[in-house]
């Protein structure tokens, strides 16, 4: 059998599109898709096998904003497989965006740069009210960033073996900033971007993954899908807006190299990654797809703006995050069984 990939976040979107493209290179790959709503996943397993017939396609259940989830599907992946050569971190949320109509005036009328940089990044133009898990961790930072560091954790003993290399790839954005992250509140309980937050925090962790693992043959990496057009992006706006927007966004392209516009495109630099040698990648920078005013597709690096300092401490907050949840779950688990034993009794 070929080489093993998993997907989070697979049944729609960039993660779908990046599935199609990985197994038109390589039918021999063993593809597992990681999602959360497994009827979705059904649905996009038997789109990829109406293409590819051939293909060994899996799922597995795995919400990444639900601490026993995670565990759960690692333990089973770690039952399926004896080895992990690609882990693409690809899950993501943006919950209940809200658009500042202010924020999109002024930006529309303060220069064409600014106004593409508005909507390629978000910046300013977009607030997300974030809730709470049953964990106890804020959503987003949960779903987009702890619970995939508690995966690749979990999955360590498939990721890191004697004589081999394996690729940890993070789906980043645009919309990652230093503004937008503090490690003082690395959930982002106090502010109103905690999409920006998570995503940045996701650039730092990568740096960190790099430091610790790459002498064990574990190598990370962030991409920037560009602006793509996806449910998510969708939802940030009525449908009617869309339909005013879409032509004269399809016109901007040819101006700009980061819109992207379809998950085809937005998957390029994770299907350009998938190519690379690991050991030559530079772990200080963030891999871009782009896409020309004619439709060609290319992947750029651009130098991220983190500092090693600051990843370094970011990853030893989530180390003693992670004792933390881990005692919790332990604990209740301890007072169900006690509470059955007496009932029992």
């Amino acid at each position: 059998m070929g080489k093993v990939v998993l997907v989070t976040g697979a049944n729609s979107g960039i993660g779908l599109a990046l599935c199609e493209r990985l197994l038109s290179h390589d039918a021999l790959l063993q593809l597992c898709l990681a999602c959360r709503n497994m009827a979705r996943a059904e649905a996009a397993r038997h789109a990829l096998l109406t293409s590819h017939p051939q293909a060994h396609v899996s799922l597995i259940q795995l919400d990444v904003g639900c601490v026993r989830s995670v565990l759960r599907a690692a333990q089973e992946i770690r039952h399926r497989y004896n080895r992990l050569d690609y882990l693409f971190l690809n899950a993501g949320i943006m919950p209940n965006p809200q658009l500042d109509p202010k924020a999109l005036y002024k930006g529309l009328f303060s220069g064409y740069s600014r106004a593409i940089h508005m909507f390629s990044t978000g910046e300013g133009l977009l607030t997300q009210k974030d809730t709470l898990t049953s964990d106890g961790l804020q959503e987003v930072f949960a779903t987009n960033l702890f619970g995939h560091f508690l995966l690749v954790r979990e999955l360590e003993p498939l990721l890191c073996r004697p004589g081999c290399s394996s690729q940890v790839i993070w789906t980043s954005s645009n919309n990652a900033r230093r503004s937008a992250f503090r490690l003082d509140d690395m959930q982002h309980k106090g502010g109103v971007e905690p999409y920006s937050s998570s995503k940045y925090a996701s650039d730092l962790l990568s740096l960190a993954l790099n430091r610790r693992y790459n002498n064990q043959g574990l190598y990370s990496s962030v991409i920037c899908p560009g602006l793509v057009m996806t449910n998510l992006t969708y939802g940030i706006l009525p449908s009617f807006f869309w339909t005013l927007i879409l032509p004269l966004m399809w016109l901007i392209r040819i101006f700009t190299n980061t819109f992207t516009l379809t998950p085809y495109n937005g998957a390029e630099a994770l299907f350009w990654l998938f190519m690379q040698k690991p050991e030559s990648l530079d772990p200080m920078v963030k891999y871009h797809s782009l896409t020309s005013g004619l439709g060609n597709n290319y992947t750029q690096p651009r130098k991220m703006d983190i500092d090693d300092n600051v990843s370094s401490a970011l990853y030893e907050k989530l180390i003693e995050l992670e004792c933390t949840v881990r005692k919790k779950l332990k604990d209740v688990d301890l007072e169900h069984s006690a509470e059955i034993t007496q009932t029992e009794g």
